[in-house]
């Protein structure tokens, strides 16, 4: 896909419940959520996003969070969120668009869920460097099959689950193959995915649910004062047995924690 795609495509699974939104994480889709979405539902009815330079969705020149942010914001307010206000989970790069969202767009969000991520700059961004250099290093003008791909990559990233989801962004092409996502500029622009902008005096007064995986360091005691800064009222809970991947590692504590919040009465 390129820039000739829509700027944000989605799929909607389930019919009924209360709304909420998915964004996932560097080099995912939408569609990673769609079992999170199955459990959830009947009780919510779940839009899963493809985030600009991902899946579907079309290509930008430059990576930018509050850009992204409002181009999602834009996408709701023309269909799914257009009755009003709408649940959001992001999980880790769509954790920080998650954030922007709410920021800056706080009509558009009732409660929102970062998973495994802060506002703030940082992170494990050595593994996510290699990742794209990996996927780089492949010469995809000599494929002659996908399971070749995996084979290259096999030499670089030992563990299949992740080679199996790095992989979901080849897509065959003709007689070959292209990436899916739009890989050259995630890997330029890796520092700014790895950033947070400066958002001002900026707040969001709805509840707010981060979660962390206790095996990840991508939030730390550290990052707590910016979070309630930012977001007054969250609540932080952490999922044992997890690591940066929570809702793939940990899914039915991720979907309990998702229904015991999303479902919540207070507000």
């Amino acid at each position: 896909m390129s820039t000739s795609a829509p700027p944000v495509v989605s799929t909607t699974v389930g019919e009924s419940g209360q709304p909420v939104v998915f964004l996932h994480g560097l080099f995912g889709q939408g569609r990673n959520f769609t079992q999170v979405a199955k459990a959830l539902a009947p009780d919510f009815r779940s839009l899963l996003v493809d985030l600009p330079n991902h899946g579907r969705s079309g290509w930008t020149e430059d990576v930018d969070y509050a850009g992204t942010a409002d181009l999602v914001a834009e996408h709701l307010r023309g269909g799914f969120a257009a009755d009003g206000p709408v649940h959001v989970v992001g999980h880790s790069m769509g954790g920080k668009v998650a954030m922007l969202l709410a920021l800056r767009h706080p009509d558009l969000v009732d409660r929102l869920v970062v998973a495994d991520i802060a506002p703030a700059s940082g992170g494990s961004l050595g593994e996510f460097a290699h990742l794209l250099d990996s996927l780089a290093a492949i010469d995809l003008s000599t494929l002659t099959r996908r399971g070749e791909a995996d084979e290259r990559l096999a030499e670089r990233v030992h563990d299949a689950r992740v080679r199996g989801f790095l992989l979901q962004n080849l897509r065959a092409d003709g007689d070959g193959f292209r990436w899916q996502a739009n890989l050259d500029l995630l890997r330029r622009d890796l520092p700014t995915i790895g950033g947070f902008p400066d958002v001002g005096d900026a707040t969001f007064d709805h509840p707010v649910l981060w979660v962390a995986g206790d095996r990840s360091d991508y939030v730390r005691p550290e990052h707590g004062p910016a979070m309630r800064r930012l977001f007054p009222r969250t609540t932080l809970v952490t999922i044992k047995g997890a690591g940066h991947w929570v809702h793939s590692e940990q899914p039915e504590a991720f979907v309990s924690a998702l229904r015991t919040f999303l479902g919540a009465a207070d507000r």
